[in-house]
């Protein structure tokens, strides 16, 4: 069995009743899953598609024996979530692959930005800016673990109120007011690069937050793949839930609560409104006009190929590195990411880009290989990107289309369709502007309860947000618990 394949699951369930049923097999709702299953209860979850993961899923989308990922690809976060990390899911087959390089930034010129897990040696790439960045960086970088510890949860009364108050007032700005920090084109690019993960404007309040986020993650944990694709971490997920007795049902569809088994509660790894529709008159009609107040934001258009060779960077350094930014200028990338909020469409789009093959043989035949990339555009636009995005890469590595086998193309409604919480391929959950970082997916105490007391909310449109975490599932579960106690 390749490590991308997922073992044969029933597809009915086992018991007629439960103490908790998940709706999603996502990253979060395995981890609430688990996190239930880990105290003594009787779990099952469901999964609509005939492959349990969600947003943690592989195929083959171009040719027999090119193994794809269908929508996360890198796991920075899943190596600083404290519950994640705390899992012996290396037991259950899962392997981290680092690349040499985590991520590079080619410029024009020939010219390449690289980041290193490695603080100092990212540090000397950057020249003058270097003393800047240590500035901003090191003193976090310290307490790394704490930080995530204190962030990667629900807002609350932070354990150390001096260091979060610091924190927050590089996250909470736009990314802007942390590139004035920078005198070089090219540590802006980084920077730039680094905050448009946000899918926010540059100029938009918290669009530092990603950047800041992911550069502690980098240096802190590295920005790995999982073996064989991103499926290996779902499948390390599953075999684990099934040693503490919980169930996983694929290929059952919910599409209301007749579908769901009787339990004494209930988390829906979903949107909130598909939450909404699906619970019909169990949930209040308050609480479901607060939820149609919930705003999704940029969509992505998204590309796999199957290359007969590696991708031609002009500068070596690309091809060391995991993950590829490709969008040349800080003005350049901000331009494209404005754009989409204004619903326009970049001729220039910037790029998020992986080729994990070149560290990874298990994911193309010998001397292929695979990349994937993404741009944001306007919520639910219907416009082919493909050119676009493949001439920004040829500007970058000229004779690339040469390479391409076959590719597969995804428009944002490919996206909704493989994963219907990526509403308008929206692919974070829900915009994490400034208001929605505080009311995620509505203003409570409790952002994981709904008016129902045995229904909880578990996806990215709950604290902390999108990444690959489950620290949505797992704070959720510990709501649930109050219920099961």
């Amino acid at each position: 069995m390749s490590h991308s394949s997922q073992p044969a699951l029933k597809e009915k369930p086992l018991h007629d009743h439960y103490d908790a049923v998940i709706v999603g097999s996502g990253p979060n709702g395995l981890s609430a899953a688990i996190a239930l299953a880990e105290k003594g209860k009787k779990v099952v979850v469901l999964e609509a598609e005939k492959i349990a993961g969600g947003g943690m899923r592989s195929m083959e989308l171009t040719l027999p024996g090119f193994t794809h990922d269908l929508c996360s690809a890198v796991h920075p976060l899943a190596l600083a979530s404290p519950f994640l990390k705390s899992l012996p899911l290396e037991k259950f087959g899962l392997e981290w692959i680092h690349s040499p390089i985590a991520l590079a930034h080619p410029l024009d010129d020939g010219d390449v930005i690289v980041a290193h897990k490695n603080f100092e040696k990212t540090c000397h790439e950057l020249g003058i800016d270097a003393k800047t960045y240590r500035r901003i960086f090191k003193p976090f970088l310290r307490r790394a673990d704490e930080i995530f510890q204190s962030t990667l949860r629900p807002l609350q009364f932070p354990r150390s109120p001096l260091l979060l108050s610091r924190l927050a007032l590089r996250i909470l700005p736009p990314a802007e007011k942390l590139r004035k920090h920078f005198q070089t084109a090219r540590g802006q690019a980084l920077i730039a690069g680094l905050c448009a993960h946000s899918t926010l404007p540059l100029e938009e309040p918290l669009s530092a937050g990603a950047g800041v986020m992911l550069t502690l993650a980098l240096h802190g944990y590295g920005w790995p793949f999982p073996k064989g694709g991103a499926q290996s971490l779902t499948n390390a997920l599953i075999a684990y839930l099934e040693s503490l007795g919980g169930e996983i049902i694929v290929n059952h569809r919910v599409s209301s609560m007749k579908d769901i088994p009787p339990a004494k509660v209930i988390l829906f790894d979903t949107s909130p409104r598909a939450l909404c529709d699906i619970a019909g008159q169990r949930v209040e009609q308050n609480y479901k006009k607060k939820i149609k107040a919930y705003r999704y934001g940029p969509s992505v258009f998204k590309i796999d190929w199957a290359l007969k060779e590696p991708i031609p960077w002009k500068n070596e350094e690309c091809g060391k590195a995991g993950t590829v930014h490709i969008g040349g200028t800080y003005e350049e990338i901000a331009k494209s990411e404005r754009n989409c909020w204004n619903k326009k469409i970049s001729d220039r789009p910037f790029i998020i880009l992986t080729q994990p093959s070149l560290f990874d043989d298990t994911r193309a035949p010998k001397g292929k290989h695979t990349a994937w990339a993404y741009c944001h555009v306007p919520h639910g636009s219907t416009v082919d990107m493909t050119d676009a995005i493949e001439k920004q890469i040829e500007r970058f590595a000229p004779g690339f289309q040469k390479t391409i086998l076959k590719k597969s193309v995804m428009f944002p409604a490919d996206i909704e369709s493989h994963n219907a919480n990526n509403i308008g391929g929206d692919i974070t959950g829900g915009v994490l502007n400034l208001k929605q970082f505080f009311a995620r997916p509505i203003l409570q105490r409790d952002p994981y309860a709904t008016s129902d007391p045995s229904i909880f909310l578990c996806s990215a449109s709950t604290p902390p947000g999108p990444g690959v975490h489950g620290m949505c599932g797992y704070f959720a579960a510990q709501s649930a618990l109050k219920v099961l106690k």
